[in-house]
């Protein structure tokens, strides 16, 4: 567990702590604590994987920014990132401090420094910080953060909102690769469109000169429909979150972006999941809206219209709200949705659910394929995929879907293959042991499948910084899968 949160402590190393009876509390505490001056308090769950923050006091929100609601489920280091849509940690914060942090929650020990913080609106905070191990029967069961708040006069430049891990998108269309937007230098919203040619004995990356290219963004989207064209959704960029649809043909000569003006679209969104159902229509589920806001909802647009309108789809009971999870087709109208960050009352959870709804039916509903506490829920056999977010997901021939990376709790994610088949009668889990070098880092990927034969995996995080030049081959005929 890291904490990146910048942390000053006031009062004498031998204060006792009580919370205020003022303070909102996310259900009641196993010890008694006492606040004495006007510092952040958070308090997270030492028995869960990351150390999930399970209180913070109103000092914190005031200071920082962020909201309860916003951070309850979350391990601290968002902190260290600046603004609510950066994930990476700012080389101004100081590595040698998270790592001392790191090595006293290892070893039990208290510890006392200080360290570079961000609110939420991107400016900088100093903080001497204070983590106290609580301990019940024999283990620690709780971690205590005493924060006092500093200005820190450091001089940043401009803020530019980035999206929680995902930065760029990929796309196929036929046997070419296609890049579109994503973080640019100083974390600038890109809107450039890059083209990967595997049909060439020596495959280069193109940049292709487009007209009208939407506005720069990442956290959007990006698919195939009609054989050629690419539609974007949605996103984060300059202004904020997105709802807009852009469509480009690749054959057109030129080729232009094209806005597409639907009906009554869904809220504006980053960090949501797409796909495309006959090669015509668009389905959009969850994310992330403003204020942290996690999404349930399942928008379709048909494409194919003359004028778009989008509709969403009704059901009588939708999975938990989440965000970084996947959506794929299979068995031609049906959709699978896995994983992601999910919300469970005030926390967010990562989660290994499966989801399933079948579009051809008059009356389209999930059903929960395996999930735990959910409605229709199932134990499946073989070895589930640990909880995760921001990994890939790619539709085999016959219905199947493959997992791969992801973020787990912690900071890195095995590289392993997962492989499901929601059609059969109990749906079971494989691991694939795939010969050849998988990717260095199994985290921060996209992704797509060429051809209906090979999966191409973008790039990769390696806790500290992004590998966008690694580029890497699943063949997808070979009969171990």
């Amino acid at each position: 567990m890291e904490w990146d949160s910048d942390s000053d402590l006031s009062g004498d190393d031998d204060a006792s702590f009580m919370l205020n009876d003022d303070d909102d509390i996310a259900g009641p505490l196993p010890f008694p604590v006492l606040q004495t001056a006007p510092c952040g308090f958070v308090v997270t769950d030492a028995l869960e994987p990351d150390h999930p923050i399970i209180y913070v006091n109103a000092v914190f929100e005031m200071v920082t920014g962020y909201s309860a609601e916003e951070v309850l489920g979350r391990n601290c280091r968002f902190l260290q990132c600046r603004g609510p849509f950066a994930k990476r940690r700012h080389p101004l914060v100081d590595s040698t401090v998270v790592s001392e942090i790191r090595r006293c929650l290892d070893e039990g020990v208290e510890f006392q420094g200080e360290l570079l913080n961000f609110r939420k609106d991107g400016s900088p905070l100093m903080n001497r910080l204070r983590l106290t191990p609580i301990y019940g029967d024999d283990e620690i069961t709780h971690v205590i953060g005493i924060q006092f708040f500093t200005e820190a006069n450091i001089d940043l430049g401009p803020l530019y909102l980035r999206l929680f891990y995902n930065i760029l998108e990929l796309c196929a269309v036929g046997n070419r690769v296609v890049l579109f937007g994503g973080e640019g230098v100083n974390m600038q919203p890109m809107n450039d469109t890059f083209v990967l040619d595997l049909n060439s004995s020596n495959p280069e990356w193109q940049h292709v000169q487009v007209s009208s290219p939407p506005p720069g963004r990442w956290g959007h989207t990006l698919s195939c429909v009609n054989g050629s064209n690419l539609v974007v959704f949605g996103g984060c960029g300059r202004q904020g979150l997105l709802n807009d649809v852009f469509v480009l043909d690749l054959d057109a000569k030129p080729p232009t972006w094209r806005e597409i003006s639907g009906l009554a679209p869904p809220l504006p969104r980053s960090w949501h999941s797409s796909c495309t159902l006959d090669g015509t229509k668009l389905i959009v589920s969850g994310g992330c809206a403003d204020s942290g806001v996690l999404l349930s909802d399942t928008f379709l647009l048909d494409l194919s219209m003359e004028k778009p309108v989008w509709r969403e789809i009704p059901v009588t009971w939708t999975p938990p709200s989440r965000l970084g999870h996947t959506l794929s087709v299979y068995g031609g109208r049906k959709i699978l949705m896995f994983g992601g960050l999910a919300k469970s009352g005030p926390l967010r959870f990562r989660s290994s659910d499966v989801f399933t709804m079948d579009l051809s039916e008059e009356e389209p509903c999930w059903r929960s394929v395996t999930g735990s506490g959910m409605p229709g829920a199932g134990n499946p056999g073989g070895i589930a995929p640990p909880p995760r977010l921001d990994h890939v997901a790619v539709s085999l021939p016959g219905g199947r879907i493959l997992i791969f990376g992801g973020s787990v709790a912690g900071l890195h994610s095995a590289s392993q293959l997962y492989i499901l088949d929601p059609t059969d009668e109990k749906p079971t889990w494989r691991i694939l042991n795939v010969p050849g070098r998988p990717p260095r880092f199994a985290w921060g990927h996209s992704t797509c499948v060429v051809g209906g034969t090979r999966a191409i995996v973008l790039g990769g995080q390696t806790g500290e910084e992004w590998m966008l030049s690694d580029l890497h081959e699943l063949s997808l005929a070979c009969s171990v899968i």
